[in-house]
């Protein structure tokens, strides 16, 4: 019996870029630390700890901040889902990759977090930066070929140490460069969060405008030469009629 598979489009070797990766570990870093200072002390980029916070605060019968929590863990999933999605169903849209499709949304709703006041609405910001970053841990998930992730660590601090260990005391060929790649994209995230302290203690809010900037670098490091001559030829054909 036959089935008919839809064929998903692989990740671009573009998106895989140690340098693309490298920037959105950076504005991981970033959002973790702005979210913890500026937005209730929490760190919206993992849901772990909103799960863990949901729980305590079922045990002890505080139904009423179970709704943020709760809230922060359903924009994850949707990020995940919205990521799965472009990818399925829209490898293409005018010429653009699912993965800049992903890109331009996340710079969109970074650039409104901007915006939002700070106090009462937390809430909402720490699940829209929630499913932001679901969005960029799902698209993003390899660079050069290795899995790694780009809002949090854990991960690839466990596969960089595994990558050393294999280097050095089995001999691997290549291990050790793969760690090093880890250890990289661990570097730029606390880089990023490092930077994003003192920016933020030094100026006002609107530095969190560095963020959608930064998604904006990625856009273009994700973009081949080939892709940025065809669009330009498409506005100045637009511009000339």
């Amino acid at each position: 019996m036959k089935t008919n598979r839809t064929l998903l489009p692989r990740s671009s070797p573009d998106a895989e870029r140690l340098t693309a990766a490298c920037a959105l570990s950076v504005i991981g870093g970033f959002l973790d630390i702005y979210t913890y200072l500026c937005r209730g002390g929490v760190f919206a980029n993992a849901v772990t700890g909103n799960m863990v916070l949901l729980g305590f605060n079922l045990a002890n019968r505080r139904w009423e901040n179970c709704g943020k929590y709760l809230l922060a863990i359903f924009c994850y999933a949707l990020g995940v889902f919205a990521a799965e999605f472009l990818r399925a169903r829209l490898p293409r849209l005018r010429g653009t990759t699912w993965q800049q499709s992903v890109v331009l949304i996340e710079l969109i709703c970074l650039s409104a977090v901007c915006f939002i006041p700070y106090g009462g609405w937390d809430d909402l910001v720490n699940a829209l930066i929630a499913f932001v970053c679901a969005l960029q841990v799902q698209t993003f998930r390899r660079v050069h070929g290795l899995p790694f992730a780009s809002t949090m660590c854990t991960g690839n601090l466990r596969s960089g140490t595994d990558a050393l260990f294999r280097g050095l005391i089995h001999r691997e060929p290549g291990a050790v460069v793969q760690a090093l790649h880890y250890y990289g994209v661990i570097i730029c995230f606390i880089g990023g969060a490092a930077a994003g302290a003192a920016l933020l203690s030094c100026f006002n809010r609107f530095v969190f405008l560095l963020a959608p900037a930064g998604l904006a670098a990625v856009f273009l490091l994700i973009t081949t030469k080939r892709e940025l001559a065809a669009w330009t030829r498409s506005f100045r054909h637009r511009f000339r009629r």
